[in-house]
């Protein structure tokens, strides 16, 4: 029996090393994430979704990863692919860097 997604995430998120990582790949790995927890929902492979949209395992893999972000038109495929919609939402929030 597979071990659902968020209960991998939610063991990920509970390693500090791993938390600190993550801090600096966010934005990627919030897509890669959200891209893999999609297409389990959807109860479909990564070859299927491939299949359905035209490119490789491989490359639904890549992006999956976050090793490959996708164009916005790849993203428009994997919604119709996966049977959901598509929200880019950027922030509202300004961020300060120190100097």
């Amino acid at each position: 029996m597979a071990i659902p997604f968020k209960t991998v995430r939610a063991r990920w998120n509970a390693d500090p090393e791993y938390r600190a990582a993550y801090a600096e790949v966010s934005p990627e790995m919030e897509l890669a994430f959200a891209m893999a927890e999609v297409r389990h929902r959807a109860k479909l492979s990564q070859a299927e979704v491939a299949r359905r949209m035209g490119t490789s395992q491989a490359m639904v893999a890549r992006w999956e990863k976050g090793k490959v972000a996708p164009s916005t038109t790849s993203l428009r495929r994997f919604a119709q692919a996966t049977g959901v919609s598509l929200h880019i939402q950027l922030g509202t929030e300004r961020i300060v860097e120190a100097a």
